[in-house]
């Protein structure tokens, strides 16, 4: 008698070993990371005295998150009050590495960037409402995703909506934002282990793409998550996902859903997968079913072997 499949979500199976436990402190770290970074933006900048006497400062190589911004000083004090780069400036500003790395708009760089590190003109330049607005819109979903507020001291009324002396956001940014199919926050989707061939060609047929792709759960001294989709990307049902972009995409969606991505690939190990969903309307990847694929498992090699010229 066959055994059936396993069918589960990974974060409600494992939930009592010893992987979750380790997920759900590496989740409390990053949780830590992100809340002293919201403490610290928290710090109204309507305190800040634009007629205090400040300097320009070369923008030092530690301050990563600024990195090709696209000027080279910065303002000290900046418009958080810091007027210390090494040991006020660069650490804070590593709290917010994760939250950009994740991608969520085009523009969050220059935002954070023109704040943490205001460019050195002769009058002080604050991002614009209008660009407050348009990252906030797809940023704050992915902190409430690891349940943080968006910062009061980036209430968007707080900027000017005179945008003749502000950072504006750019049209082609808007546009893509649009178009381009993006990573969204999400419940975990279900993993089944061992499938048979025709449960794996059902999700071929039902979901919008299918691929496989190598995830790596990177081991970091300070125990904070990360996560690197190694190798290539191979489509078996490509759909509506661009192969130049896919890559990108996926590793995006594991850093905005740490709390899946934790329980699917233990710290330190790679692990194949499958990886089937859908694109909705909005343009936001959605993935649905997920099937780690190690070498016993025929029923995955079956089904990627026969896709080519099933009918659903």
């Amino acid at each position: 008698m066959k055994r059936a499949p396993r069918t589960h979500n990974y974060c409600e199976k494992l939930s009592h070993s010893s992987c979750v436990l380790l997920g759900l402190c590496q989740l409390s770290i990053m949780a830590a990371f992100l809340a002293v970074a919201l403490a610290v933006v928290a710090s109204p900048l309507l305190a800040f005295d634009m007629g205090q006497s400040t300097r320009c400062v070369t923008i030092p190589n530690q301050l990563k998150v600024c990195k090709d911004v696209g000027y080279s000083e910065m303002r000290l004090p900046n418009f958080l009050g810091h007027s210390n780069l090494e040991g006020e400036v660069v650490p804070r500003s590593e709290d917010w590495r994760p939250l950009l790395q994740t991608g969520c708009h085009p523009q969050a760089q220059s935002l954070f960037c023109s704040i943490i590190a205001p460019v050195c003109l002769d009058t002080f330049i604050q991002p614009c409402h209008s660009l407050c607005v348009a990252v906030r819109d797809s940023c704050a979903p992915v902190l409430a995703c690891q349940g943080h507020p968006w910062p009061e001291a980036l209430n968007c009324d707080r900027f000017s909506a005179e945008e003749d002396m502000c950072l504006t956001p750019l049209a082609k940014f808007s546009h893509l934002i649009k178009d381009l199919p993006k990573p969204a926050c999400q419940n975990c989707p279900s993993v089944e282990v061992a499938p048979a061939m025709k449960t794996v060609l059902s999700a071929f047929c039902h979901h919008d793409f299918a691929v496989t792709a190598k995830l790596h759960h990177l081991r970091h001294p300070a125990g904070e998550p990360d996560f690197q989709v190694e190798g290539r990307v191979e489509f078996i049902h490509q759909g509506p996902l661009l192969p130049y972009d896919t890559k990108h995409l996926l590793q995006e969606w594991l850093l905005i859903n740490l709390r899946c991505a934790i329980a699917l690939v233990r710290p330190g190990r790679s692990q194949l997968y499958v990886l089937t969903g859908s694109v909705q309307p909005d343009g936001d990847i959605i993935l649905v079913h997920l099937f780690p694929w190690h070498k016993k498992d025929a029923g995955i090699a079956l089904a990627t072997r026969k896709w080519k010229h099933h009918r659903c």
